[in-house]
């Protein structure tokens, strides 16, 4: 795999004026949906093309039919798959983000766990940040359970944090932020929580690393038959991440979750997903909060 020399302006300007043809387009979108589930519309071209600019620069390519002959070679599955998939994923996240979730979480869910099963303190609760991003909402959740455990005598927990993209996991576990980004952290957790860059010029922060060492990251695609892991959760955040997904693949990708939580374990999603005629075995308990029947 050979990257050009050139990097002039005449080569950078053909790699600009590549243009995704219909045809390369249905390639690569039918691999995107079979890969990890992600449906890309036809409107969605333009987005596309402009994310795979960035490969074609990156690899010293000028066309997008070189590229998918790239992707699509023996070669490309082992070295360019996973690049390929880090550049088409969304990561849009932030800490805090529904703050209303982590108040039910620890006044209602978390509660209702203790005294069904002991989640907590007869045992570790198990909570899984599924599609975590770059790792605020794990973050977050380690946060807001380290509070509760500090009120809480002999409470403990887990976090597990997944996401389909190597390139967000990095960022997650590294745990260091633009300054600008704890806008939504309460002044105690930013105090309390996140350390400050000696360089003030750069303006980043960064997690503590009694956190970041409370959550485990690790690359699960949602398309796996298991997902590759045997625990039982009790709680489950899998927020504004099947809107990316077609209902069959919605409802295929959550009964895997289900599959997943303890009868009585709790379902967070997003706001702006709705499970409306899916058939799973959850209950609406709250503002996208579902439960596992018992």
């Amino acid at each position: 795999m050979n990257v050009s020399e050139n990097t002039g302006y005449k080569y950078c300007g053909k790699i600009m004026a590549a243009k995704l043809s219909d045809r390369d387009f249905q390639r690569l979108s039918h691999f995107i949906h079979e890969e990890c589930g992600i449906k890309m519309a036809v409107p969605k071209k333009v987005m596309l093309e402009a994310r795979l600019k960035k490969r074609l620069r990156v690899l010293g390519l000028e066309t997008f039919d070189e590229y998918c002959d790239l992707l699509f070679s023996p070669l490309g599955m082992q070295q360019e798959r996973l690049n390929m998939i880090n550049v088409v994923t969304t990561n849009k996240t932030d800490f805090f983000r529904e703050p209303r979730h982590f108040e039910y979480l620890l006044q209602q869910a978390i509660p209702e766990l203790i005294r069904l099963c002991g989640a907590g303190m007869r045992r570790r609760l198990a909570v899984w940040s599924a599609g975590c991003s770059t790792g605020e909402e794990p973050y977050t959740l380690a946060m807001v359970l380290s509070e509760f455990a500090a009120r809480t005598p002999g409470f403990n927990f887990s976090i597990l944090a997944t996401d389909i993209s190597t390139a967000v996991l990095e960022k997650a576990v590294r745990g260091v932020y633009k300054e600008e980004r704890l806008e939504t952290v309460p002044q105690m957790y930013r105090k309390n929580y996140f350390m400050k860059s000696k360089d003030r010029g750069r303006a980043l922060v960064r997690v503590m690393p009694e956190v970041r060492s409370l959550v485990r990251f690790r690359r699960l695609n949602f398309l796996d038959h298991d997902f590759g892991m045997r625990e039982h959760q009790d709680i489950i955040f899998c927020r504004n991440v099947i809107i990316y997904f077609d209902r069959p693949t919605q409802e295929k990708v959550l009964g895997r979750l289900c599959g997943h939580l303890i009868p009585g374990g709790y379902l967070f999603m997003g706001h702006s997903e709705t499970l409306s005629s899916l058939d799973l075995p959850l209950v609406s308990v709250g503002p996208m909060v579902y439960r596992r029947p018992l």
